[in-house]
């Protein structure tokens, strides 16, 4: 049997690729591991990141790694997918002689066929998970129509392009079967979700019927555009038990200068009117949102507006990430990437700073109250939980002791009621409730 390692880096949506991939692989009757700390197949595939220099820099360094694997007889073949490979393909096939084929982020399916196996269409909503058995993400559109001016995702991805409702609906009732009771609902663009198949937004109808499967329990909107947002799914979020109190909601920035220099469709007031909205729509909703620090243009003014919108707004969750000048985008070709690096991360540390003391009094405030959780894993004496507030890998978690009576009432890959008794900067505390 011929042993297949995939490597994936980046985002959950290349992870769902990586999943569907390892599904038809193993169809075939190949066997695939998933980053495995110690690889050991003949055969590696690597699914690559191309977003911001440093994931482009982990992906080169990836492909470079197994590149002296293969020198050194230890990989038979080392194929290449992904965004990377999407955006510099030509690039790539010059440098990396190593690499026997680079396939784009679309042309994954050609993997199986090269690798002598018949690409299987009955097998299109099959998935081998590589998350813990009891959350998935869904995928529901590929690509983004937006072109703000500093990202390459559409340069890489293409146009927006939503999968039907049905054959999403049947992708989680399998997910269902396999154990899954979580649904991270993820595309580029969750508000566009509909749009050019059925010329209307369907991302209400869509979590409804999702809400139907017997078993899900809780189903979380992750990647929302603010511009064009669609307002009926906040009848959902508010209503029905199985939504999550939670919306990723990216903004980037807040000063109207800044808003239009990165071609984000949307001012400071439609901003605040939208948050407004939300929240008296869906009291207690925890907001995560990303910032982008340094684009060219930003000036102390600016900054000093997106310092104060931090305070004001309070996010229950925040990233804020320093900006990387990408090749193509609209920023690279019209403006000069002229604000010092250290600036930039000067900046993105300060709203951080800002934001730990939000986030420390939010969760602190949670302290006494009693919530479902579900658990993820044990980690050394501990059990390792979330709330329907915090999506896997990026927000805080809830830590519970492991005690020998602790371990009657909780076990992994299953929901809880707990009691928070403390709370850190970001992480809670708590003991369950019997």
């Amino acid at each position: 049997m011929e042993t297949v390692d995939i490597i994936s880096l980046g985002c959950s949506k290349n992870l769902v690729d990586s999943e569907a991939l390892m599904a038809q692989l193993k169809a075939a009757g190949m066997e695939v591991h998933h980053d495995p700390k110690r690889p050991t197949g003949k055969i590696v595939v690597i699914n690559t990141c191309g977003f911001i220099g440093d994931a482009k820099e982990e992906s080169i360094d990836t492909i470079l790694q197994f590149a002296e694997a293969k020198k050194r007889g230890r990989v038979k073949r080392l194929l290449v997918m992904g965004c990377l490979s999407q955006r510099y393909a030509p690039e790539l096939r010059e440098a990396l002689p190593e690499v026997d084929k680079f396939y784009g982020k679309f042309k994954w399916q050609d993997i199986i066929t090269d690798l002598g196996h018949n690409f299987r269409r009955d097998l299109v909503t099959e998935r081998s998970l590589t998350t813990p058995k009891h959350y998935a993400y869904l995928k529901i559109s590929e690509g983004c129509n937006r072109f703000c001016s500093y990202c390459a995702i559409p340069l890489i991805t293409g146009r927006h392009t939503s999968r039907p409702v049905e054959e999403l609906v049947e992708e989680a009732t399998k997910l269902r079967d396999k154990g899954v009771r979580e649904l991270q609902i993820i595309a580029q663009d969750l508000s566009s979700y509909g749009l050019d198949l059925y010329k209307e937004s369907k991302l209400a109808e869509l979590t409804d019927r999702l809400s139907e499967i017997e078993g899900i329990e809780w189903i979380r909107l992750h990647y929302a555009y603010p511009a064009d947002f669609p307002m009926d799914i906040l009848q959902k979020i508010a209503s029905n038990p199985k939504v999550c109190l939670y919306l990723d909601l990216a903004l980037q920035h807040i000063s109207d200068n800044m808003l239009s220099i990165m071609r984000r469709h949307i001012t400071k007031e439609q901003t605040l009117n939208l948050l407004k909205t939300i929240r008296e729509q869906v009291p207690g909703i925890h907001i995560r949102t990303t910032l982008i620090t340094g684009h060219p243009g930003e000036t102390e003014e600016d900054f000093a507006e997106l310092v104060e919108f931090v305070k004001e707004a309070r996010f229950e969750r925040l990233g804020v990430f320093p900006y990387s000048h990408e090749e193509d985008t609209y920023s690279y070709k019209h403006y000069e990437d002229n604000i010092p690096d250290e600036v930039k991360q000067a900046r993105a540390d300060e709203i951080m700073a800002i934001q730990t003391e939000i986030s420390h009094e939010i969760q602190a405030s949670k302290i006494g109250s009693v919530l479902k959780v579900i658990v993820d894993r044990k980690e050394g004496d501990n059990f390792i939980a979330r709330t329907e507030f915090d999506s896997p890998e990026v927000d805080p978690e809830v830590i519970i002791p492991a005690t020998p009576e602790n371990k009657k009432l909780i076990k992994v890959g299953h929901f809880a009621q707990v009691r928070i008794t403390d709370a850190e900067d970001y992480d809670l505390f708590a003991e369950p409730v019997c």
